[in-house]
């Protein structure tokens, strides 16, 4: 039993690669149809800051478990409890599958970016009657869920930036969605909400 409790603490971190394998594997799926997913960076060049933010945050992660060098004030956690690793590991765990769930009802549609070049239709079913980005809902819940599992000012930070960046992205993406699908957008901001 205590190998099973101890171990509980690692699931989450985890279940981090699996978000991003998810996300390279529909990416990989649609290159295969000649739709290029990954377009991240091409509308906007400030995009590539958060490539070196996030691996700061992997690596100061990493840290809190196998001592590399990182200043411990940032990854010392404020409290540990085997109940917080399993409601994070159910966050977490949810999240993924909202995310999953998510990816399917995309389609063909899905993007890392804007791509301005986009011939495909509004999606406005599944997840996407309750939140008009549920994708960016799922990566903020998600990280929610590492925030339970461990907390500290490093995580804090990183989830504060990271609701930052994706309400940039989310506010850049409507004024594109705006400009494409004209009335038929605004009609389902109306019915949707932009979060939940």
């Amino acid at each position: 039993m205590y190998y099973i409790l101890t171990m509980l603490k690692y699931i989450p971190i985890l279940e981090f690669p699996i978000l991003l394998i998810m996300i390279m594997i529909r990416a990989r799926m649609l290159r295969h149809q000649g739709i290029k997913a990954i377009v991240f960076g091409v509308t906007d060049k400030t995009d590539f800051f958060l490539i070196p933010v996030i691996l700061l945050f992997i690596h100061g992660l990493l840290s809190t478990f196998f001592k590399l060098p990182f200043p411990e004030i940032l990854v010392k956690s404020f409290w540990e409890s085997n109940l917080l690793y399993i409601i994070s590991i159910c966050v977490c765990t949810l999240s993924l599958i909202w995310f999953g769930v998510t990816l399917k009802i995309f389609g063909k549609s899905f993007r890392v970016g804007i791509d301005q070049n986009t011939s495909g239709k509004l999606i406005t079913n599944g997840t996407f009657a309750i939140s008009r980005n549920p994708v960016y809902l799922g990566f903020i819940s998600f990280f929610i869920g590492i925030f339970i599992a461990y907390s500290n000012i490093l995580v804090i930070i990183f989830l504060v930036f990271l609701i930052i960046i994706i309400h940039r992205q989310i506010i850049r993406e409507e004024k594109f969605l705006i400009s494409h699908y004209g009335s038929e957008y605004e009609d389902y901001c109306k019915k949707v909400r932009r979060y939940v």
